[in-house]
């Protein structure tokens, strides 16, 4: 990393945010350990799988108020840098902590806790990467920095690539040596990337990212006053209701599906492996199209054919289950390579045009708070949709072993994914024509 903007790259930024949103795309890579070591070692049901996984998100939920601080509380002159090296440290010691302690030690109340621990730091690193994100975005792009990127989404496209070359990475790794080594090897392997992580970052000076400006030490409630007006904002509070809801309301049956496919298909955990790895070339893919081709399309527009063809995905599903692939000659793991792993990534689709129009609505000031709210409530949907998930599984009768009603669980999840399309209004459907209307 270097500590000035002056040398071979003009543009430290990317070194910052390409590391930071890349160790956090390659998450996936300890997590895939995680449910094999839950459903192998401590002989976890798909219900409790996906409740603990779910509930250990709870420190998401709590980011408008890293976001805050962040945005508010300088340390040693700075109010990005140390809260990424602070986040990937948290994250490397509760990783060292699973990966050490004792396997006839372990408890799900154990591991919980230090999953807890993780994903407070996740949460707080990225907070503070979105925010300089946001930051950056805002930028007008006549400006004399020409290392700096444009508002147009150019930096989002990047960062959302270096998340999913991580994904990527750590999907294609995790497949292959889940076999070969103890889940708590592949652990302190990722414990050790933290490590190197935080020592990375603890070296880049904040100055020599050239950020915008603003008072140092604007003070937690003034904080807390900008956000409370940029959220009385209607084309932003209607927004990230809508965008929230739309995952929220949908039951998600991804601990379902995990056990239907290792328990009673027997897919082989490389082809797990592979799945996500195809839907992460995806999600990579999709920032490389979105960047080159789609920045332009309204968000509207764009978001309804996402969640659209999430539904289509979802009945896809339905004949899955029912085999009817298999009659046709389409072997299982093919299936869940290809579509499984798209279906996977599809939800994660609109976040970054959604991404990209809030940042261009974000009030100067409260780029920390306002996306790390964003975020927050995305997490908080995505928990609803978890325990919404498990209550329907339990409903039409779905255990881990037995999956007669899986397919009427699905079906009844492709419906609620089509639901919030009828309420697609409150997303602003042109930005320039918004700009337009408040100038007029």
């Amino acid at each position: 990393m270097v500590s000035s903007s002056e040398g071979g790259d003009p543009n430290p930024i990317r070194k910052l945010l390409g590391l930071g949103f890349w160790v956090q795309g390659f998450r996936c890579f300890p997590l895939m350990a995680l449910n094999f070591f839950l459903k192998d070692g401590l002989n976890v049901d798909s219900s409790a799988l996906q409740l603990l996984l779910n509930s250990s998100n709870f420190p998401m939920v709590a980011k408008p108020l890293y976001g805050i601080v962040s945005d508010a509380v300088y340390i040693n002159g700075q109010h990005r840098i140390p809260y990424i090296a602070v986040g990937a440290l948290l994250q490397a010691l509760s990783w060292l902590a699973i990966a050490i302690i004792s396997p006839s030690s372990i408890s799900i109340f154990t591991i919980t806790v230090y999953l807890l621990l993780s994903n407070l730091g996740a949460s707080i690193a990225e907070v503070a990467n979105d925010a300089i994100v946001a930051e950056v975005g805002k930028q007008p792009t006549s400006s004399s920095k020409i290392s700096q990127p444009s508002s147009s989404g150019e930096l989002q496209s990047y960062v959302w690539m270096a998340s999913s070359a991580g994904g990527v990475l750590g999907n294609l790794l995790g497949g292959i040596v889940i076999d070969r080594f103890s889940p708590q090897t592949m652990f302190l392997f990722f414990c050790l990337l933290l490590a190197l992580q935080f020592f990375i970052t603890v070296t880049v000076l904040e100055s020599s990212l050239n950020l915008p400006k603003s008072k140092v030490n604007a003070g937690i409630r003034k904080q807390l006053s900008q956000l409370s007006a940029a959220l009385r904002k209607p084309e932003i509070a209607y927004s990230i209701t809508w965008f929230a809801a739309s995952y929220a309301i949908i039951p998600a049956l991804t601990g379902t599906m995990f056990f239907y496919q290792t328990q009673y298909l027997k897919i082989d955990s490389s082809v797990l492996g592979l799945s996500k790895v195809f839907g992460q070339a995806a999600m990579l893919l999709w920032s490389f199209v979105y960047n080159r081709h789609l920045k332009t399309v309204p968000p509207r527009k764009l978001i309804s054919a996402i969640q659209a063809l999430m539904a289509v995905f979802m009945i896809s599903d339905v004949l899955f289950v029912k085999g009817f692939y298999k009659m046709m000659g389409v072997p299982d793991a093919v299936y869940v390579v290809i579509f499984s792993g798209l279906l996977e990534v599809l939800f994660f689709f609109k976040i970054l045009p959604f991404s990209v129009l809030i940042a261009r609505f974000c009030p100067p000031g409260c780029e920390g708070s306002l996306m790390a709210f964003v975020m927050s409530a995305i997490a908080l949907a995505f928990i609803v949709s978890g325990f919404l998930g498990v209550a329907l599984a339990s409903y039409v009768g779905v255990t881990g072993d037995q999956f007669s009603g899986f397919p009427l669980a699905l079906i009844i999840q492709a419906v609620c994914t089509v639901l919030p399309i009828y309420w697609l209004s409150y997303v602003p459907d042109d930005l320039k024509s918004k700009s337009r209307t408040k100038k007029e």
